[in-house]
């Protein structure tokens, strides 16, 4: 089920294959305590407060920097340590497909707007391909930044994944 927005052409692929089941790869992506495992930039830690899993569905969730680098860069950039994000769940198709706009409210001097990502799950025999999508953000010092935060995320995804079949 979806509510609909789609892509934009210049949005980036970023492409993983795991050896795991694509229900692992769900629940990790779709509870609090798997989202809490891995989805944060290197150098940040993510606290999990609503998660509705389904179109039109909040997830809200507190972002804080830990690493000395990540603290530095937010303090230089005059942004706080900790920020509560939402997503707004736009598609919620187990345990193939998710995708969700993200409010990006919090680069100093710019307006609030909506950022599509989708993450496609892909069984590959006994591996699964994880495909996210990313849509460019309004420059592209930050479009950039963005994709290398999201790679850092599906990194720490697949060392989820390890703990969890280990």
């Amino acid at each position: 089920m979806t509510t609909e927005p789609t892509p934009s052409p210049k949005a980036a692929r970023l492409e993983r294959t795991y050896d795991a089941p694509a229900e692992l790869i769900w629940e990790l992506c779709t509870t609090a305590a798997g989202l809490e495992e891995w989805w944060a930039p290197d150098g940040f830690e993510t606290r999990v407060s609503e998660l509705e899993l389904r179109p039109s569905g909040q997830l809200r969730y507190t972002m804080t920097a830990t690493a000395p680098e990540q603290v530095a860069f937010m303090r230089n950039a005059g942004m706080p340590l900790s920020s509560e994000l939402r997503k707004t769940f736009t598609e919620v198709a187990p345990p193939t497909r998710l995708a969700y706009l993200s409010r990006i409210d919090f680069v100093p001097g710019h307006e609030p707007y909506e950022h599509l990502t989708t993450i496609d799950i892909e069984v590959a025999g006994d591996r699964t391909n994880v495909v996210m999508t990313v849509d460019p953000l309004h420059d592209e010092t930050w479009t950039q930044q963005h994709r290398a935060h999201r790679g850092d995320e599906l990194d720490n995804l697949e060392a989820a994944i390890r703990r969890r079949t280990m």
